[in-house]
């Protein structure tokens, strides 16, 4: 059974407009084209923070009742016939990098927007749980996505019921946790009602968002290269969720009406089907080998009070290699040879050096060079899969994840008690966990879809101390989501404490330990001061 992907109702007049710019009309899957890049950036930009489709939202807010300028169109056949002769004929991927297509893919699952968002080399926005409430039903169903294979399994109704259970709960609570919210932390009379009904709103979809099973649906905007889209179909192909394989071929046939001289290889059988088969079977074989080598071990044998986060991996020379890597641009020696004079270094030197590199940093955003790229940090996390959301998206990092369960535990929100939702919020734990318990036997990849983001999942974060910067001073940040916080402030604690190099965590200046009642508050404030700059009306 095909899971029922809602269709939405446009005029007559509305279809004819979105047929110029958009390669579907009806489906979930579909391209931008005819656009200016600067309107499509603006549309995925938007995206994000609205429950509207792209579709709908172009229409709303974008088009103003006449032709919009096209893309630069003069000079495709040329174009298209060029990239034939080299990508096809020689084989040179990197000319797949010189184009690429906006696409977005539409109620697709929080288990596929992961894979969507696995590849590096692309850029990503997705809708998110902090400013849309779950709690419509469009179609005349809840928004989660109903998977073929359970549908057809003996647990397809359970499936279905539970899900449906978990959804109502969890809108049955937004209102009086709105309540709450909102006697526990009174309006200042100097913020205007939007800055304060969003900062409400984020704080209660950020206590109740851990109810939403894996399964709910999201909308993610995607911009990519022909190489990079390559890769993703490729391995989508081979997925073992019906639902990525069957994204694939929307995703490649709507990308073809684009940039189809990009991804010729990836449906042939002795190209993009051997390498598909190439990735099933790896996969396939490390399952089988990890069943039997690691199948008697329990993955929760340590015993109780073991951190969230571990640092299992550092360089215990890291000064040295560090001093030489930031001297390697500014000499012409080689780079054994700065690591020998930088042994030999007084450890005041060493600091001048250092703090020289890193210089006098104004915001996060002042990052040091590349010389921060020579040592790196191994990160073991358990966290619920709602914060793994958030941190999977630093994909200049090396991340692996294991699959969704309901093995490790869930999450529990501080003041789900005092807010009078804690025991709804166990009954939707309790329901994901039964479920997922009847589904893993037959179905394990599929089981994932029944989890709760409340629930934990382990993955493994390695990143050099550049990147590790970046990562944590974004992370700690007053705005972010209390779990994904801890996580940041705790990874700081452990390069400065465990691994002992207090140098690196001292130049991260801008990590944030901070307690914060309202964490999208001084956002918002922000924000509010932007729109008053721009003559906007309070």
């Amino acid at each position: 059974m095909a899971h029922p992907y809602v269709v939405e109702e446009f005029s007559l007049e509305e279809r004819a407009v979105l047929e110029r710019y958009f390669t579907d009309v009806e489906g979930p899957v579909f391209a931008l084209t005819n656009l200016p890049e600067v309107v499509k950036g603006a549309l995925f930009a938007r995206y994000s923070r609205t429950p509207k489709s792209l579709r709908r939202l172009f229409l709303d807010e974008f088009y103003r009742g006449e032709p919009l300028p096209e893309g630069a169109a003069a000079g495709a056949e040329k174009a298209a016939e060029l990239y034939d002769r080299i990508f096809i004929e020689y084989g040179d991927d990197s000319v797949a990098q010189l184009g690429g297509a906006h696409i977005a893919v539409e109620q697709a699952s929080n288990l596929l927007t992961k894979i969507l968002e696995r590849g590096r080399l692309a850029g990503y926005l997705e809708q998110s749980t902090r400013y849309i409430a779950y709690d419509d039903k469009p179609g005349g169903r809840w928004r989660y996505y109903k998977d073929p294979d359970i549908a057809r399994s003996e647990h397809g109704e359970a499936y279905e019921e539970t899900l449906d259970s978990i959804f109502s709960i969890y809108s049955s609570l937004i209102a009086p946790t709105y309540d709450w919210f909102g006697k526990e932390f009174p309006q200042d009379p100097n913020d205007p009602d939007r800055v304060y009904k969003a900062t409400i709103k984020a704080k209660v979809l950020d206590a109740l968002r851990g109810m939403l099973p894996a399964a709910t649906v999201s909308n993610v905007g995607i911009y990519a290269s022909g190489q990079s889209y390559e890769q993703m179909l490729l391995k989508m192909q081979s997925d073992p969720l019906a639902e990525a394989r069957e994204t694939a071929s929307k995703m490649l046939a709507q990308l073809r009406t684009v940039i189809p001289a990009f991804l010729v290889r990836v449906d042939q059988p002795d190209r993009g089907g051997v390498w598909s088969e190439y990735f099933a079977n790896t996969k396939n074989r490390m399952r089988d080998l990890s069943e039997e080598l690691l199948g008697g071990l329990d993955g929760d044998e340590k015993p109780a009070g073991v951190p969230t986060v571990s640092l299992t991996d550092w360089d215990p020379d890291a000064e040295e290699k560090l001093v030489a890597a930031m001297l390697y641009d500014s000499s012409d020696l080689p780079d054994d040879r700065l690591l020998e004079i930088a042994k030999k270094m007084s450890a005041e030197d060493r600091m001048r050096v250092v703090r020289a590199y890193v210089g006098d940093r104004q915001n996060r955003r002042h990052r040091p060079g590349r010389g921060l790229e020579r040592i790196d940090y191994r990160f073991d996390v358990l966290s619920d899969y709602a914060a793994f959301r958030d941190l999977q998206r630093h994909r200049m990092l090396t991340i692996q994840w294991q699959a969704l369960s309901a093995r490790h535990g869930y999450d529990r929100p501080p003041e789900a008690d005092e807010a009078g939702f804690g025991k709804a919020f166990d009954e939707a734990m309790a329901q994901s966990a039964q479920l997922w318990d009847r589904l893993y036997p037959i179905l394990p990849d599929q089981s994932q879809y029944a989890v709760c983001m409340a629930y934990k999942i382990r993955y493994v974060m390695q990143m050099n101390a550049r990147e590790a910067m970046h990562l944590i001073e974004l992370r700690s940040s007053p705005q972010g989501h209390r779990s994904y916080r801890a996580i940041a402030q705790e990874m700081h604690r452990l390069i400065a404490d465990v691994a002992g190099h207090k140098t690196v965590a001292g130049f991260m200046r801008y990590v944030d330990f901070s307690n914060v009642d309202l964490e999208r508050l001084e956002a918002e404030r922000r924000a509010e001061r932007k729109r008053q700059s721009a003559g906007e009306p309070r």
